[in-house]
């Protein structure tokens, strides 16, 4: 078991937030994985499956809040959850914790100076039991803990990013694992069309920033690169040639060679909605801003 390294008798000092939505195929693995953990907390957007049941009987302490967007919702858990420690890690129900990530935690927290107010985690992402190492360009970087009251989100397309940081972001490198594919494919598709129509919004209202290019942050550095390579001919075909063969994907077999088609693919749908959002807006003679305001409530799987 997990959690037979780090004992609840000598838990880290981190409270866990989870973001569930009929979640019943992948909870139980990620909370088994928390056995060192005495303060899970999970977050519910109306499932209709046994999620909650399924957290109960795994002593997490259950909310339901209803899911508008990924930001919004981790500062909702910040803010009206009973967490019992200063310290918060944020997972999702396809994400398992290890036994090195815990202690990587536990070192990170207690060891923190007063200016450090989160850390950036990075993830395996696996597929077919394949760790999608190198067409997944290991390491990608998340704010993922934080320090109660210094720290909270902002959207950013599909997802989240840092917001008000009161401090310095430091990180930890050991990573916990990504089973992205736990849902199938059919899954993964309608999750990733509904993802590319924020995308496409995102990256036509984001200015190319030539210093974000070249920043020393790699989470800077990555939402500068997505608007400036969405614009570029052929990307979608270069986006699975940097991947598959120049990052070695082709190393990972089958499993990686799956991963960056679909990749490529994603990235040509969002291309096509950012056609349609540019030709929309000079049909209609309005503002692009107006074009792309694309609502954000919806659930987690909606």
């Amino acid at each position: 078991m997990h959690g037979k390294l780090i004992s609840r008798n000598n838990s880290v000092s981190l409270s866990v937030i989870i973001l569930t939505h009929n979640e019943e195929r992948n909870l139980p693995t990620l909370l088994g994985s928390l056995d060192w953990c005495d303060d899970v907390h999970v977050v519910d957007d109306e499932s209709t499956d046994s999620t909650l049941s399924l957290a109960s009987r795994h002593a997490a302490k259950c909310h339901s809040h209803r899911f508008e967007s990924f930001g919004n919702q981790r500062n909702w858990a910040l803010e009206h959850c009973d967490l019992q420690n200063p310290w918060v890690l944020f997972l999702d129900a396809d994400e398992v914790s290890t036994p090195a990530f815990a202690r990587a935690l536990q070192a990170a927290v207690q060891q923190a100076p007063a200016e450090t107010v989160g850390f950036f985690c990075c993830w395996k992402l696996m597929l077919d039991g394949v760790w999608l190492r190198r067409c997944d360009a290991y390491p990608k970087w998340q704010m993922r803990v934080v320090r109660r009251g210094f720290a909270d989100f902002i959207d950013w397309g599909h997802g989240q990013k840092e917001g008000r940081i009161d401090g310095r972001l430091d990180f930890v490198r050991e990573p916990y694992i990504h089973n992205a594919f736990n849902k199938g494919w059919t899954y993964w598709f309608e999750r990733h069309n509904r993802y590319s129509s924020q995308e496409a919004c995102l990256r036509l209202e984001t200015p190319i920033s030539w210093k974000g290019v070249f920043s020393r942050s790699p989470s800077q550095r990555n939402r500068s690169l997505k608007p400036l390579l969405s614009r570029l001919p052929g990307w979608p075909i270069a986006r699975f040639a940097f991947d598959y063969i120049l990052r070695g994907g082709f190393l990972e077999g089958r499993a990686g060679f799956t991963y960056c088609v679909n990749m490529a693919v994603y990235e040509y749908l969002i291309r096509l909605k950012m056609n349609e959002l540019v030709a929309s807006a000079r049909i209609r003679g309005t503002a692009l801003e107006t074009a792309t305001a694309l609502p954000q409530s919806g659930s987690l799987e909606r």
